[in-house]
């Protein structure tokens, strides 16, 4: 009799081991399974699709960081090109100033008060002189916050007679505005901006 007793207590031990291990298991299953759910529904949250020419496009949103170096040069080309791409127009003058300004502190707007009032803009009106400028490197500090960069671009100045290369060196500051809008899609501002050289390399007849 005792030896069925003993029989039926290590059965019940058995039966709540296994009882046991099998709950540990489904908990177990239970949270592989809700974090690989959560990975689906954030893959899918970030998937985003673009309507262009009638097809729909499918891409992914990241986060700003993953592609931060990018933007920061693409932030800094984009207003050294709308600070210094002029046309021999005033309202056009104005019009791509004021775009750079968006992008940029007061700084910016110092630099461009210094130059209208030293009659720079007007010269190149009255010279009917086209400007652009290319980008040759952007050199960016992205360990430490705010952002420091130094942009290398060369200027071309195009009148009717001859064209001027000039060597263009600036630098400043980024910092993050975490804030996008039409005007700044990236929600970056340039501060403490500065022209360093601005040169004259060569002239073509």
């Amino acid at each position: 009799m005792f030896t069925q007793f003993k029989n039926i207590d290590t059965a019940f031990k058995h039966i709540r081991t296994f009882s046991l291990f099998l709950i540990i298991a489904n908990v177990f299953i239970v949270c592989c399974v809700l974090l690989y759910s959560n990975k689906i529904v954030e893959k899918a949250n970030n998937r985003i699709y673009i309507l262009y020419n009638g097809k729909v496009l499918d891409a992914f949103a990241s986060e700003k960081k993953s592609n931060l170096p990018v933007e920061l040069r693409d932030h800094i080309k984009t207003f050294h090109q709308l600070f210094f791409n002029l046309s021999p127009d005033d309202k056009a003058i104005r019009s791509t100033i004021g775009k750079a300004l968006y992008l940029s502190d007061e700084s910016a707007k110092k630099q461009y008060d210094n130059l209208r009032e030293s009659g720079y803009y007007n010269n190149l009106i009255s010279a009917n002189i086209a400007k652009e400028i290319q980008v040759d490197s952007i050199k960016l500090n992205t360990d430490q916050y705010p952002y420091s960069f130094t942009y290398y671009g060369t200027e071309k100045l195009v009148r009717s007679s001859s064209t001027i290369f000039r060597k263009l060196v600036t630098q400043g500051l980024v910092y993050d505005l975490k804030d996008q809008t039409d005007d700044n899609p990236h929600g970056l501002m340039i501060r403490h901006w500065e022209i360093l050289e601005n040169q004259d390399l060569t002239s073509k007849q």
